[in-house]
Formats: structure tokens, C-alpha cells, sequence
């Protein structure tokens, strides 16, 4: 059984260090590699693996390495024909952007090395919000945003500052109010979102009330979308 298409947390980790190596350095046997292959394997997402031995093993980040190397215009060589789609946009999108390519791969290791926050992070997300893994931040930092946002001791702390400055918890963007729409049922009702970055996100980040914003169901979508508050 042939193991699962590549994530694009997993692309990310592999392009920084791709762009790090000289081409005769993309090999399995390069330290560099086993240490990736071993970083890919912590993921919280990499539980479907099929084979526990292949799953992107050594060989398979070399190679993986070697699909860059085909994608890359300054390469003169040929590489490994065999990329996907994914590959050539993941690396398209971060060719003239090596910084935040840099920020990224090292937040998701940065990630990583908490093992007891990973673990939280293995918690399936909504089907409804499949469409948000396609950021460019891909899914571990976004699920470490929306793990911060439900943070319930924070939210709860923030619903209360706002209540008590506002009278309401209507959103901060659009103004609606649930429970003036919905009556009790809607009452206390509010998501909170996360205004950090997901690009600045790490592990170590301290979440404070102001960076928490309590906004209406549709703009945090629209929000998480793309759209620029």
C-alpha cells in the first residue's frame, strides 16, 4: 500500500532544507535527512501512516529532495520527474520568500518538540474546516491557532472583560449579537479568534486577553479565509 500524499507542513520542513543543501548532499544517507525523516514521523497527523518502516523514511525524503531538485529552474540536472502538483506549488510559493519559509519550518519544529501539545494537536478538526489546511501556514500551526483560540479559561475571561466594557457580546467586526437575533438560546453565545499570525505562532507564545477577539461564527470564516481585519 503506497503511503499517503505529502501534507504541506511536511513540504515546508523538506524545501527548508532543501535551499540549505548543495545538490550532491540530497541523499538518504546525509544526517540532515534522518533528521527530517524523524521530525516528519512526529507529526499529529502522520497516524495514518501504513507502514510504519517506509513512512517517510529516509529514502523517501531524498527523494521527495530529489522532486525539488526538478522543480528548481536553477538546477541543471533532472532530478526526480515524479512530483506532484502540491510540490511544485509549495515550491513556487516559496522560492522568493525564503524568510518566511524559515519562520515557518522552524515554528513547526519548534512545535514539535513539545510532546504534550502535540499530542493535544492530534484532535481531529471540523469537517467543515478542511478548506483553512490549504493556508500557507499549513495544518499544525493552524491547529495550534485554533487550539489557542479554545483555550475555554481565556475565552471565558475575555467574555467577561467584554461584557463588562460593552453590556453585550456582539462581534467586533460586524456587530452582530446572538442573542438579540436568537434570544436565550444565544445568549453568552460568541467565537473568540486568535489575532496572532499564524506565521509568528510558536509554542512558547503567551496568550494575553488582547490578543483574543470575540467575533461572530461568519467573520471568523472569512477571517481565517484570508480576509484582512
Amino acid at each position: 500500500m503506497r503511503n499517503p500524499k505529502w501534507h504541506k507542513d511536511e513540504l515546508i520542513l523538506a524545501l527548508d532544507l532543501y535551499f540549505k543543501l548543495e545538490p550532491g548532499q540530497i541523499h538518504a544517507r546525509n544526517p540532515a535527512t534522518i533528521e527530517l525523516s524523524q521530525a516528519l514521523n512526529t507529526l499529529p497527523f502522520s497516524a495514518t501512516k501504513t507502514d510504519a518502516e517506509r513512512y517517510r523514511n529516509p529514502n523517501g525524503v531524498g527523494l521527495k529532495l530529489s522532486n525539488f531538485l526538478a522543480i528548481d529552474p536553477d538546477y541543471k540536472g533532472k532530478g526526480m520527474q515524479s512530483y506532484s502538483k502540491l510540490d511544485e506549488q509549495v515550491f513556487n510559493e516559496f522560492r522568493n520568500n525564503r524568510a518566511l519559509l524559515r519562520r515557518l519550518a522552524n515554528n513547526i519544529t519548534a512545535t514539535l518538540a513539545h510532546e504534550k501539545l502535540v499530542e493535544e494537536l492530534k484532535a481531529p478538526i471540523a469537517e467543515d474546516e478542511e478548506d483553512e489546511y490549504s493556508a500557507p501556514e499549513g495544518r499544525l500551526l493552524y491547529k495550534l491557532h485554533r487550539y489557542r483560540e479554545r483555550n475555554r479559561t481565556l475565552v471565558n475571561k475575555k467574555k467577561k472583560e467584554h461584557l463588562k466594557k460593552h453590556g453585550s457580546l456582539s462581534c467586533e467586526l460586524c456587530t452582530f449579537d446572538f442573542e438579540k437575533t436568537y434570544g436565550d438560546v444565544g445568549r453568552g453565545f460568541i467565537e473568540c479568534h486568535h489575532r496572532t499570525p499564524l506565521s509568528e505562532l510558536t509554542p512558547d507564545t503567551k496568550t494575553t486577553l488582547n490578543d483574543l477577539m470575540l467575533i461572530c461564527s461568519n467573520c471568523h470564516r472569512m477571517v481565517h479565509r484570508g480576509w484582512t481585519t
